[in-house]
């Protein structure tokens, strides 16, 4: 896992412009469950990548870096709350759950657009995002695309779920 990510490093150094091989590798040979949760998200298409330190967060970011929500992913309604209810026609799984048995975490908002600024990604899908308790309770959840140059955030019945949207994860190193 190590050389695809050192490979996937240097290949893509717009997503992280002022950090060192050197010190993301350090950071991972020091967390072996770090790197077990990133190969796992990169077996389902992920393609993760660092891209660097930002407020609010504890660590180097890792998150899923494929141009489109990872095909491992989707066709999942957003937690199992919403599966449990789904009675008719449900997906295999939810978003919330499927990150958790990886390690990960559905990325946040502020996560998802600072990902944008790194590259254009969810062209032709759109990805699950970590919703609010507050919109949750009344059975919506959040996701996010980039359509005509710009990123957006919808919303839809956390019980939904389509064939182009999944979740894109990420992990604090």
């Amino acid at each position: 896992m190590l050389t695809i990510l050192e490979k996937r490093f240097h290949e893509n150094p717009d997503r992280h412009p002022d950090l060192a091989w050197q010190e993301v590798e350090a950071r991972l040979k020091a967390n072996p469950q770090a790197l077990e949760t990133l190969r796992r998200m990169e077996d389902s298409g992920g393609e993760p990548d660092t891209i660097g330190f930002a407020d609010g967060f504890d660590g180097l970011i890792f998150c899923d870096c494929s141009q489109e929500t990872p095909a491992g992913r989707r066709s999942l309604c957003y937690d199992g709350d919403a599966l449990r209810k789904r009675t008719k026609n449900p997906p295999s799984g939810s978003a919330v759950e499927q990150a958790s048995a990886m390690g990960a975490a559905l990325m946040p908002e502020p996560l998802y657009r600072l990902l944008q600024t790194r590259g254009e990604f969810d062209r032709k899908t759109s990805s699950w995002i970590a919703t609010p308790e507050e919109i949750r309770r009344q059975g919506g959840a959040l996701f996010c695309e980039r359509r005509y140059g710009a990123v957006f955030t919808f919303h839809n019945g956390a019980d939904s779920y389509y064939g182009a949207r999944g979740w894109r994860g990420f992990l604090c190193v």
